[in-house]
């Protein structure tokens, strides 16, 4: 009978660096959102992956930067916290923007820690390939990394390779999840995420990053579809105007883009109804850090 690998992965990085979507590309499929805008994910997130007899409990944290406010705190915490515990830590730097001033003091903050470490420059089709080499020597200066890998989540060159260590790396032991599982998120909580997604990849710069998505009642009718009540949280009335769009079109097209990909991956007719609210400090409210699993940071 073949021995089972079962380990937790924290993959971590400065924000934008393609965490998110190196982690849906390892497991297959998505379960964490991407958009061009930094910091798109705020809390921990658990992507499951399968590479022969082995199972990856990919931690997709938020990006590590300075904090400003609460909830930059909270989402930084919630980063170092995914740290913890974990059978081996994965760094990942955008190989296009190379060491930059976000990169070198997280590498530095590795190189203390006793779990074993992966470097991996990702973004390499959008690289220079000629100074590649030398990101990957300065970093391994800072931090020693007993592999590192050059891969492209979005075109998927080296993922094989990446995904077949990080399986090598794996302890012996039981598999925590049903092979069909690929994510610990709730359906709830990842209504929410589809619907943040779409506010971010629709309004671009337009809204700044003081946004949220609460969702109010999810709950299931009798003909098997799911009917789902969220509010758009804002801070101020000119941003709800730009969420609402000319005569709402706006958030018509947010509304029915997250219904569909719901739909999707939910396998079952969605009903979404949104709302926008103005709240200067949502994020001054104990009660959002808990809905979508941050601590609540002093």
């Amino acid at each position: 009978m073949t021995e089972t690998r079962c380990g937790v992965i924290a993959v971590v990085g400065a924000p934008n660096a393609g965490k998110s979507t190196l982690v849906n590309a390892l497991v297959g499929q998505k379960v964490a959102i991407v958009s061009p805008k930094a910091q798109t994910t705020r809390t921990r997130l658990l992507g499951v992956a399968i590479e022969g007899d082995a199972q990856l409990l990919l931690v997709d944290t938020p990006g590590i930067f300075e904090p400003q406010r609460r909830l930059d705190r909270a989402m930084v915490a919630a980063a170092w916290g995914g740290a913890e515990g974990a059978d081996l830590i994965a760094l990942v730097v955008d190989a296009k923007g190379g060491l930059g001033p976000k990169v070198a003091p997280i590498a530095e903050a590795l190189a203390s820690r006793s779990e074993r470490k992966f470097l991996i420059l990702n973004k390499v089709d959008l690289a220079d390939k000629a100074r590649l080499l030398g990101h990957a020597q300065r970093l391994n200066e800072l931090a020693t990394f007993d592999e590192t890998f050059f891969v492209s989540a979005q075109t998927g060159d080296g993922l094989a390779e990446l995904k077949a260590a990080l399986a090598g790396a794996m302890p012996a032991g039981p598999w925590h999840f049903p092979e069909d599982q690929v994510s610990d998120a709730t359906e709830r909580m990842l209504a929410a995420e589809v619907t943040r997604e779409q506010l971010y990849l629709q309004l671009h710069a337009e809204l700044p990053y003081s946004s949220a998505i609460e969702t109010e009642k999810y709950s299931e009718r009798e003909d098997g579809s799911v009917e789902i009540h969220q509010q758009i949280l804002v801070a101020r009335p000119t941003q709800r105007a730009i969420v609402l769009g000319k005569g709402g079109a706006r958030i018509r097209e947010i509304g029915a883009r997250a219904r569909a990909e719901l739909a999707q991956l939910l396998g079952h007719p969605v009903h979404l109804y949104l709302h926008v609210k103005v709240k200067a400090d949502w994020d001054e409210d104990r009660s959002f850090y808990r809905d979508i699993g941050l601590e609540w940071v002093e």
